[in-house]
Order: structure tokens, then sequence, then C-alpha cells
């Protein structure tokens, strides 16, 4: 049995920088990924197939309409595999919540089947794996920390950045990206400003509070909760910048550490019993 990790995927920020020909919309954004996600195993068989558990399983198909196994048959078919497996997917993570988990899923299920099959996994650039999402690319880099722009096909690795803490709260409204997009409109916005230097935790969130989620206002429009997760994550104590990832409604704090952001989330967790919250590290690199 081999097993694979798929982080969560955060946006610390997310300008739309206009629309595209094709429809979709050009963006420019902070990716970081989170110590927290789901987990995949993979067991030898004949056929594909996938199951999927975990707290967050219902309303994840578990047939070809999964991305995981989209992935899975998109890698057999670019490498010649004729081998099986038997896929098992644990949801730890909520689904229409910003965070790519489906997405992030597909890019795991990637490389744990290149490595269990024995073959070379699927580059970021390559045009299935594109087909698989505008996440998925990015998703396929990770822990790295990344400059999204376009559709998500361009994507620049950036230099570590600082080992902070975050605290992960969806208020258990799911804000559908379709919805989210439908509601912003024609949007021309500028790039993102530089990052800074070699910031630290303090730096980074200064940062942030240059920058923006042009999503987060049809979200909040959509999802009246996310601003409450945004104002009771500002309020507390060592939460030094909160904005909210993707296209919603996970709202992301930043904290000095992950002392911090277990606090942090503790005091969110006592007091919207009903939310998921999570402490995480920031993975760096």
């Amino acid at each position: 049995m081999d097993r694979g990790f798929a982080p969560a995927k955060i946006n610390l920020a997310l300008h739309v920088t206009g629309r595209r020909a094709d429809g979709y919309h050009d963006l420019d954004s902070l990716v970081v990924f989170a110590g927290a996600g789901d987990q995949l195993t993979v067991l030898p068989a004949t056929t594909l197939s996938l199951s999927v558990t975990g707290p967050f399983a219902e309303g994840v198909p578990a047939g070809e309409d999964n991305l995981v196994l989209r992935a899975a048959r998109a890698l057999a078919r670019a490498r010649q595999v004729e081998k099986g497996a038997t896929i098992r997917l644990a949801k730890m993570l909520p689904h229409a919540a910003g965070i790519g988990s489906a997405s992030a899923d597909a890019a795991a299920a990637i490389r744990l089947l290149a490595s269990f099959w024995g073959v070379e996994p699927l580059a970021p650039d390559d045009p299935e794996v594109l087909a698989l999402g505008s996440d998925v690319p990015a998703c396929l880099m990770a822990p790295r920390p990344l400059r999204m722009r376009g559709r998500g096909e361009a994507i620049e690795p950036l230099p570590p950045l600082p080992a902070c803490g975050l605290v992960l709260v969806n208020p258990g409204v799911p804000v559908p990206t379709a919805a989210v997009f439908a509601a912003l409109g024609p949007a021309a916005g500028d790039p993102l400003p530089p990052l800074p230097e070699a910031p630290d935790a303090e730096g980074l969130a200064a940062w942030i509070g240059q920058t923006r989620n042009d999503l987060q206002p049809p979200a909040e429009t959509l999802a009246p909760p996310v601003t409450e997760a945004l104002a009771l994550l500002r309020r507390q104590p060592g939460v030094l910048a909160a904005t909210m990832s993707g296209s919603g409604g996970t709202c992301v704090g930043i904290t000095r550490d992950i002392g911090t952001a277990r606090r942090a989330a503790r005091a969110l967790q006592i007091a919207r019993q009903g939310w998921w919250v999570a402490p995480a590290p920031l993975l760096a690199a």
C-alpha cells in the first residue's frame, strides 16, 4: 500500500486582471500550501477504482466524474500503463471551499500513481493536466509557494516563505466557483505588487494587507457567513492578517507560528462549533 498527501491550496492574494477570449478570467495569485489535506492510498488491482471516505465524503462522486479517476486515467493513457489500482481517498477537507481540494487530490493521485506504476508523472504544463482544471498544474508543484497567472497555466516557483501558522476557517456554506465568477462581472485590475525579499511572518502579513482577493466581494454576497468568518479571524490574538482563499468560502488567518494558530483555532472552534476550523503550518518549501 502506497500513501499520498493532498495539501490544501491557499490563495493568499488573488487579483483578477482581465477576461480572456475563451471566457476564462486572467488571474494573478500568490499560492501556498497548508499542512492540512486529504489522504490517498493505492493498492494493486487489475482495474482502476475509487472509494471515498472521511468526514467530507458526502457529495463527492466516486465514479468517472471524480477528478482523481480522471487524473489516473490521463496518466495511464499518457504513459501507456495497462495496470490498475484501487484508490482510496479520505476527504478531510471541505469541498466547494476555495482551497482546491479536488485539484489537490488529482495532483496527488498523479504523483502517487506515477511512483506506484514506475512511470514519469505528468508535467504541470502538460495539456492533459490543464484539461483537469485550472488549479491542477499548481497543485502538482506542491508544497512550493507559487505565483500563478493566466487561468492557472503560467506558474512561477517562488523562494521559501516564512514557516508561519495558518488558521483555516470554513463556515459550512458551499460557494460554487462558477457562481462567484458569474457574479464578478467585467474585471480588469492591476497585478500583484512585488513580494518582499525573504519576508518574515509580519512582512508577509503586511504584504497581504496591500493586496486583495477580487472574488471575495461576490463570495460574501452569495455567502454572508464569509464576512463573519473574516471578522472573527481578525479579532483573534496573534492573527496578523486574514483573507479569503480562492473563490471561498474558506478564510485564512496568518500567525507567527503554529502554536499561535492552534490557540486561535481553538477559540474559534468553541465560538462556532458547527464550522470547520483547522490550524496548520504553512508549507514553506
